[in-house]
């Protein structure tokens, strides 16, 4: 029990505040000489924030482009004072810039300074030493090269930080638009214009792009005038954000877009798209004034911005970007209206709306701090979700991104705000968006609604247009609600891990006792003991009752007096605990608690327990089969997956095809038709299947018809290669994209050069899938087609614009190394195909090891163990 002990204290010696008395200590003198001697421990990486010593008060920046050699030509005037001591120095981030002239500016005069850049740091003689309630006015010729950097760098969430990028510059691609944008985050803004390059300076903006006349432009604040330039052929924008953000927000976007404009009361909100998608922009976005809306009432604060606008780019380096009144999107949000029917993207649009409050009006103070911006923009996800679907599917939602954060292996031994990363941009991950947010909703579930949000208005109040750390989060908490609720950022925010838990049942036939047991039962020698407030339902024949209970200890014993014995009892009934837990309830309780729980979590826990071994003419079995009309569609989906069993067994084989038959044809859904096809095809004859088959081919949502054909393709593969012929020829890029995956599971050489085409067409998110099928369709090509398309997959391993991307290539040459040898032995009879086979092998081994020695992504050489 000892290390329990000391534990405990720790904790509490953390959780205690200050008495308001001073203590004098008398300490012996210190041996100097003796100290010097000594080897001083090396102490351990803490991230602080950035001193401030010069504060950027505003900036007026002018810009125009060489497209041909991707510069980037600018003019920056900087408002500065020193943060609060006296300064004769200033020193600016600036990576990989050309700087050509640095003065001062005193009226209409220019006196140049002296300045020193190495290092990617401009550091600046000033003419004298300034005092705090003085401001000078810098000006900063200069050359932005983006690539030209000799340090590029990247990150899982954020695949490089040139800051400044120009897409297909020289118009050679014709299938991609020519554009520039930028990302600044976590500190790459300073590629572009010259700044202090932290989250916790604030400054205005005042922006001038110069551009073709042929190009729409989009930055940070409002439009205030669109001019005509002498030079032909060439306008300025001029841009104005009179409301401070950090440098990292600042944003430019320049294409040829469609803009679609909407409203918010009346402010603008607009959608700028490629011309080709602008008849699906108000599809895509077009809930996004109803989100300001219900955000603004939701916490109390109107949406602090002159405008809000999103932009979707190509070869975009993230997801989103939430750049203050100006969102940026990767080209994966661009679809048409046929693809929201299988699924939309406003987990994506919300979650980058709310970083609008959380994030941009309010901005974590150091990247240690990045969960009060992530976090709850990810729980903003779940608000929207919940106030517009339903609590089932916000459950459903954050129950996905809880899993995301335990597939972790090492996400559980990372603190939520921690000090001692090795790079900003790790702090990007699943602890900071999933695990927070579920952290968020534990802290909402504590404290109640109420106080909840009005905690929300409280701290966005207090620290507008400021940086925070979170104790600036539990202070407003704590102002609101009177509580100390030191104890529950300590144990969440500033600790690691979270509780298994084993939850068991005594039922007292004499005492008329209820008696539930909770254990412990994570290592303690690597995560604390937690303190875990929930309730506890327990449900008689005479009702539901409900007990508020709190675990502080290793095993927590709590008692109820009954009437008669519970036929359920529901720990955690509210489903707030980010927790591991085994909980041991018979199959008549968990088909209870499928009954009779009112949460998605409930019904979820309970089918997955129910369908483990299920057997036909069982309670089991009729619970499984109920739940294939369940209310909410994923769990629908869920007991479709589920139902195989029952689906092979005489006693239900008739009752599961004809519910899985109706679902097919009839459920709002496309994911639980797509699902019923799928599992009709596997228990099913195909021609009692063959008309419906047919009939979903023609289905209005791309996974049906997709999931149909593939289906008919497991029996009939010509069939299936044939209906894919009428779409490969489709001005329809969807229906080209089915063509190719049905023709990487059945399709022959013959085929090659339409999958090499479409693979091109494919951009985004969509490259990685593709590569892997058409890695699927050569391994079972000729040795010929596998050299023609080799060199596809060779340039994408090398020249693959994100890491994830790469290393799909890699995992098609592994798979087609591996199919070649196979195929080599299955052909000793002809020694001539054998040869062909085992010459590809080496040759694909060969250049796959040449490629991955000259690799720089970190992420991927320790995955291959080179360093």
């Amino acid at each position: 029990m000892k290390p329990f002990s000391i534990l405990l204290l720790v904790t509490l010696i953390w959780s205690c505040k200050p008495a308001q008395k001073t203590v004098t200590v008398n300490l012996p003198p210190v041996n100097v000489e003796k100290l010097q001697n000594q080897k001083i421990a090396e102490h351990p990486v803490y991230r602080a924030s950035n001193d401030r010593l010069s504060d950027i008060l505003h900036m007026e920046l002018r810009v125009s482009f060489d497209w041909d050699k991707k510069y980037l030509y600018g003019e920056s005037t900087l408002s500065i004072k020193p943060y609060f001591y006296p300064q004769n120095t200033l020193y600016l981030n600036a990576r990989g810039m050309e700087i050509k002239e640095v003065s001062l500016i005193q009226g209409l005069k220019k006196q140049q300074l002296k300045f020193d850049y190495k290092n990617d740091s401009l550091i600046i003689s000033l003419d004298k030493t300034y005092k705090n309630d003085e401001t000078y006015k810098i000006f900063i010729d200069y050359v932005a090269r983006p690539d030209e950097l000799k340090n590029v760098g990247g990150s899982a969430a954020i695949s490089s930080d040139k800051g400044l990028y120009f897409i297909n510059a020289d118009g050679s691609d014709p299938k991609k638009p020519k554009q520039i944008w930028t990302q600044g985050e976590t500190q790459s803004n300073s590629v572009w214009f010259p700044t202090i390059d932290s989250p916790n300076e604030r400054m205005t903006q005042e922006l001038y792009i110069t551009v073709d006349t042929s190009y729409v432009t989009l930055s940070n604040g409002l439009l205030v005038s669109s001019v005509i330039n002498s030079k032909e052929g060439t306008r300025t924008d001029y841009w104005k954000q009179d409301l401070p953000h950090a440098p990292y927000l600042v944003m430019m976007a320049i294409g040829n877009y469609t803009v679609i404009r909407d409203k918010w009361r009346n402010i603008s909100v607009d959608y700028f798209v490629e011309p080709e998608y602008a008849p699906y922009a108000r599809a895509i976005f077009g809930n996004t004034p109803e989100m300001i809306e219900f955000f603004s009432t939701k916490v109390g604060v109107d949406f602090p911005w002159a405008k809000y606008a999103q932009v979707v780019v190509r070869d975009y380096v993230s997801g989103a970007m939430e750049n203050t009144t100006a969102t940026v999107h990767g080209e994966f949000l661009q679809t048409d209206a046929r693809s929201l029917l299988d699924g939309n993207s406003e987990s994506v649009i919300s979650h980058e709306l709310f970083h609008q409050w959380f994030g941009d009006l309010v901005t974590c103070e150091s990247w240690s701090n990045v969960p009060l911006n992530e976090a709850f923009a990810t729980y903003g996800e779940y608000l929207w979700d919940e106030y517009k679907y339903g609590r089932d599917y916000a459950d459903y939602e954050l129950n996905q991104s809880l899993q995301s954060y335990k597939n972790q292996p090492r996400a559980p031994l990372k603190d939520l705000i921690r000090f001692n990363y090795e790079d900003p941009e790790d702090m990007f991950d699943v602890v900071t968006y999933q695990k927070g947010a579920r952290i968020l909703h534990m802290l909402r579930n504590l404290v109640g609604d109420d106080a909840f949000f009005k905690s929300l208005k409280l701290y966005l109040t207090q620290n507008r247009f400021q940086p925070v750390e979170a104790h600036n989060l539990r202070l407003a908490f704590e102002e609101v609600t009177g509580k100390d609720l030191n104890w529950f950022f300590n144990q969440w925010f500033f600790n690691h891990g979270h509780p298994e838990l084993i939850i068991s049942y005594e039922w007292n036939e004499e005492s008329q006792i209820q008696k539930v047991i909770v254990k412990q039962v994570q290592d303690t020698g690597k995560y604390i003991l937690y303190r875990l407030p929930f309730t506890i339902e327990i449900y008689t024949a005479e009702g539901k009752m409900r007990y508020p209970v709190e675990l502080n200890s290793l095993v927590g014993e709590f008692s109820f007096p009954c009437s008669s014995k519970p036929y359920l009892v529901n720990v955690d009934a509210d489903k707030y605990l980010l927790c591991e837990k085994t909980d041991k309830k018979d199959n008549f309780e968990w088909i209870a608690l499928y009954k009779h729980g009112p949460l998605y979590m409930d019904r979820l826990e309970a089918l997955q327990k129910i369908s483990k071994n299920i057997k036909a003419a069982t309670p089991q079995a009729a619970a499984l089969i109920s739940a294939l009309n369940d209310k909410f569609w994923q769990l629908r989906v869920l007991a479709i997956k589920s139902c195989g069993p029952l689906a092979q067994d005489g006693a239900t084989r008739q009752q599961v095809k004809t519910i899985l038959l109706n679902l097919a044809e009839k459920d709002e859904q496309a994911n639980v038709r797509a699902a019923a096809i799928n599992m009709l095809n596997k228990n099913y004859e195909y021609l009692e299947l063959k008309s419906l088959l047919e009939r979903s081919v023609h289905d209005s949502s791309y996974n049906v018809i997709e999931t149909s054909i593939m289906a008919i393709g497991d029996k009939d593969s010509d069939h299936a290669c044939l209906l894919a012929s009428d779409f490969q020829t489709s001005a329809n890029k969807y229906l080209r994209v089915i063509a190719f995956n049905i023709l990487s599971m059945y399709g022959n050489d013959s085929n090659n050069n339409f999958m090499i085409q479409t693979y091109d067409d494919l951009s985004g998110f969509e490259r990685y899938q593709g590569l892997l099928n058409y890695g699927k369709f050569l391994t079972r090509c000729k040795p010929l087609t596998i050299e023609t398309g080799l060199p596809t997959i060779f340039e994408v391993a090398q020249k693959g614009r994100t890491w994830w991307i790469r290393l799909s290539a890699y995992q098609v040459l592994n798979e087609l190394s591996k199919s070649c040898e196979k195929r080599a032995a299955e052909n000793t009879s002809d020694t001539a195909l054998d040869g062909k086979f085992t010459s590809l092998k080496e040759y694909i081994e060969k250049r796959t090891k040449e490629m991955q020695e000259t690799e720089t992504n970190k992420e991927l050489r320790r995955m291959w163990g080179l360093d």
